[in-house]
């Protein structure tokens, strides 16, 4: 798929995008605000970069795709299996609630994102250096796909802002990880680990 520009999105009562989707082979990019419907439910791979702020649930049941935004509604990353997503600006409530897999970092402007999540199955982290250098590389992709002053404005201040990014990860999935990183530094199989991990 080629890369798609969406300069101006209907008017249809609740528009959805990207349902069970694979973007795997190209970049969906629309550039104004969207408060409506859902976008990127269920997709399945690729990347997608919003500049702007997005509406409710955003990335439900995302479970491969790297998406980029500048604020969602509320219910954001709910039920998400896989994938990232990057917020930019403020969230609404429930925040991640049901999030299994995958990873979202998200820019605590107004010092307040942690009273809209929903943390039955996921924690807030500090990012590490690694998170650091991911999320630099959206950001960077994010500013030249689409021109963003929000993703500028990051990068230009980025040792300071970084600090005010919160890592948002799934309990579940982070011992999955944890499991397969220790397999691998022990020349073990990854695939039992992850067995084990999943089922203790």
């Amino acid at each position: 798929m080629r890369n798609i520009s969406i300069n101006q999105l209907d008017d249809t009562p609740r528009p959805v995008v990207a349902i069970g989707t694979d973007y795997s082979h190209g970049h969906l990019l629309p550039f104004h605000t969207h408060r409506r419907g859902q976008l990127l439910y269920g997709a399945t791979g690729g990347s997608a970069f919003f500049r702007g702020r997005v509406g409710e649930r955003f990335c439900v049941r995302n479970s491969g795709a790297v998406a980029v935004v500048e604020g969602v509604g509320d219910h954001g990353c709910e039920y998400m299996t896989g994938g990232r997503a990057v917020v930019l600006g403020t969230t609404g409530r429930n925040f991640a609630a049901g999030m299994s897999g995958g990873i979202a970092y998200v820019y605590d402007i107004d010092g307040r994102f942690a009273s809209r999540v929903n943390r039955e199955m996921v924690e807030l982290e500090r990012m590490s250096d690694t998170d650091k250098a991911e999320v630099l590389g959206y950001l960077t992709e994010h500013r030249e796909l689409t021109g963003s002053a929000v993703a500028n404005r990051l990068i230009e201040a980025c040792d300071d802002e970084t600090e005010r990014m919160v890592k948002v990860m799934p309990r579940e999935y982070k011992r999955v990880l944890m499991a397969q990183e220790q397999a691998l530094r022990d020349g073990t199989d990854p695939i039992a680990a992850i067995m084990e991990a999943t089922n203790g």
